[in-house]
């Protein structure tokens, strides 16, 4: 990926280190370097998500919890808990960011999938996941609470 990377910023595309680069709304949207770059965001991500998970597995396979105290088992059980919990929820995580992946090779990362607009540079670079604009979340969140309220 570091030659892709590399031959992209050879095509004239800013000519910064691919270390460097932040994308800016001074270039062409969802250009080639652009689209290299919020894709090794995910990839770097998702690796990430993957390493936490293993340290995770590994600290479970190390054996039961053996406080001797109840009150420290209790606590404990529930560290763990919210431990996997959040491993559920990475997990989730994982098929948003593969999801995310898909659509840069497609051609559709980037732009609201209601919409057809395309979402700001700041909401990919805080939320590279995300797949509307931040009016068509709103909306979106605002018509889920009126039907879940009726």
């Amino acid at each position: 990926m570091a030659t892709a990377i590399s031959n992209i910023f050879d095509q004239g595309y800013p000519q910064r280190g691919a270390a460097d680069y932040r994308p800016t709304s001074t270039e062409e949207f969802m250009n080639p370097a652009q689209l290299a770059y919020f894709r090794q965001k995910l990839l770097g991500w998702k690796d990430e998500i993957i390493r936490e998970s293993a340290d995770t597995m590994a600290q479970l396979k190390s054996g039961p919890i053996r406080e001797a105290d109840v009150t420290d088992r209790a606590s404990s059980e529930t560290d763990w808990a919210i431990e996997l919990r959040t491993r559920d929820r990475q997990r989730k995580l994982i098929s948003k960011i593969d999801s995310a992946l898909r659509r840069i090779e497609t051609g559709d990362y980037g732009f609201c999938e209601v919409t057809g607009e395309p979402i700001s540079l700041a909401r990919l670079e805080a939320r590279p996941i995300a797949t509307m604009t931040i009016e068509a979340q709103e909306r979106h969140e605002r018509n889920e609470r009126i039907s879940r309220d009726d």
